[in-house]
């Protein structure tokens, strides 16, 4: 059994198609195609059936695909154990992580870890909460966020940690009527207008929970993507916005204020494909982070 054909089929089952296998291991369709035709031939079972215009796995290409998940796990730990015992700690991981979470994580570990020898390749990805767990077929590690909880919508059967519980506070202002306030509740922000974000991203999610307090929809009236941007955007106008903590420049033109009566958290996580969450640098790379996160909340 060669273990190159059970990691085909994981592929499989995690993006659902030949073209998408493709995509994401930088082969060509007919290169996988043709490889899943050797493994159908060597293990002696029909792996795939027509979906459509498609393929989807058959009950045996499940079983070998789930099989294949066991063994990459069990290699990555082996691999692991190797290294330890060589002192091989250093290498290369990549990171995609979402801007606002990487602002406070990453700069205050990039440069220990590069003295450890692990050098950290970052894609800067600002998605719906829903799209970050796709991203760990292409990167070692993926740092997204949710307000549901420490694991992002997507990422079941991921392996995942959380890095940090950031605050979500409202954004206003220095010279607004509820700047003198040393916190916020939903019946005094009912009337305001809002700059928000794109639906499905996690600080909409507050929004709503605002609306559904105070009874009625909230008065949006920009949705945009980019904190730097909502707060040039609150500064200059009598809006009102959700705002992480730990990397809002609350520098005198725009204040934050901590939101009652509504859960306004958002959990920061390490998103993984669990056998690449157990090679020992990825494991390095976690551990700093949640240092990092334990750190921002300190201050």
């Amino acid at each position: 059994m060669d273990v190159r054909h059970l990691e085909l089929l994981r592929d499989l089952a995690l993006h659902g198609g030949v073209v998408a296998v493709a995509q994401a291991t930088h082969r060509t369709p007919s290169a996988v195609s043709q490889q899943l035709k050797v493994a159908q031939r060597q293990l002696g079972a029909t792996l795939v059936e027509p979906d459509g215009r498609g393929l989807r796995l058959t009950e045996a290409g499940r079983v070998l695909a789930e099989c294949g998940e066991d063994v990459d796990v069990a290699l990555a730990r082996v691999q692991a154990r190797w290294d330890e015992f060589r002192g091989a700690t250093g290498g290369t991981v990549r990171v995609a992580a979402l801007p606002s979470a990487a602002t406070f994580l990453l700069p205050a570990v990039l440069a220990d870890l590069a003295a450890a020898g692990i050098d950290v390749t970052i894609d800067d990805v600002d998605v719906a909460e829903d799209e970050y767990a796709a991203l760990v077929s292409t990167h070692h590690l993926v740092i997204a966020h949710s307000l549901a909880g420490p694991t992002p919508a997507g990422a079941e059967g991921l392996r995942t940690r959380l890095l940090a519980r950031e605050p979500l506070d409202i954004a206003m202002a220095a010279s607004h009527r509820l700047a003198a306030d040393d916190h916020v509740t939903p019946s005094q922000l009912a009337d305001e207008s809002w700059i928000g974000v794109p639906r499905g991203y996690p600080f909409d999610s507050v929004l709503r929970s605002v609306a559904a307090h105070v009874g009625r929809d909230l008065r949006v009236v920009q949705r945009v993507r980019d904190n730097r941007l909502v707060e040039a955007l609150v500064a200059a106008s009598g809006c009102v916005a959700v705002l992480p903590r730990f990397t809002t420049r609350a520098d005198g033109d725009v204040v934050l204020r901590p939101l009652r009566h509504v859960p306004a958290v958002r959990f920061v996580v390490a998103v993984m494909r669990p056998d690449r969450a157990e090679r020992l640098v990825v494991l390095r790379v976690v551990d700093a982070l949640r240092r990092a996160g334990v750190a921002a909340a300190a201050r």
